[in-house]
Order: C-alpha cells, then structure tokens, then sequence
C-alpha cells in the first residue's frame, strides 16, 4: 500500500511493506499526529490505539525515511537519520525514498497520513 503523508503542505509518498501492523496502520487511514522529536533521529506520534504486532518482520536498523512502531511505547516514528541497531522491539512499517522531504520531517511538528488515491 502507497501512503500520502503531508508535512508542511509537502507531500511525499511512501510504501507500507505489508506487515500486519502496516496493514493495521493503513486501517487507521486518515490519521493526523502531533509530532515531537526523539534523540535527534526520528519525529514520534501517538496513535489512537496500539497497532498489532503478531508476526512482525524480523528486526532492522532504522534508516533515515523509514517509518516505524515502537511496539512497547505504542509509537510511530519518522526517521530522519539513520537510527541505531535493529530491535526487535521496533518494526519497520515501510519507506519514503524522497530525500528532499527527509529535513521537512526533521522539523515537523504535525503529519497526516492518508491512502494514495
């Protein structure tokens, strides 16, 4: 599934890679978060609920433009630099390859995802 996410006004498109906590996510569409920033790597927001985890992938170090959920904290997260090592703790929902969009989230206090039409 492609996402729609706005920051700023910009949007960028990015690919859930299938999981199901992806495919919980996209059943969450559309969804606006407050960001806020954590250890100058990704922008985290809250979802209304918790995502389902069963069968998660197996773990991945976070690069910049991944997007994420922390399973304990029930957070997603947007890296905007390349996180530390995998966790199995965090599960890598999918991707963004806009470079340019990568210090736009940096700075992001707010985003919406959406379903690409």
């Amino acid at each position: 599934m492609i996402l729609r996410l706005t920051v700023d006004g910009h949007t960028v498109a990015a690919a859930l890679n299938g999981s199901p906590a992806a495919r919980d996510l996209a059943d969450l569409l559309s969804l606006t978060l407050d960001l806020k920033d954590f250890h100058h790597t990704e922008r985290i927001g809250y979802p209304p609920r918790k995502l389902d985890t069963t069968n998660a992938p197996d773990p991945a170090a976070p690069k910049a433009g991944d997007l994420a959920y922390y399973a304990p904290w029930g957070n997603l997260a947007l890296f905007y630099r390349d996180g530390g090592p995998a966790s199995s703790d965090l599960l890598i929902l999918g991707h963004h390859s806009d470079e340019s969009e990568v210090a736009r989230i940096a700075m992001a206090d707010r985003v919406r995802f959406d379903a690409a039409a």
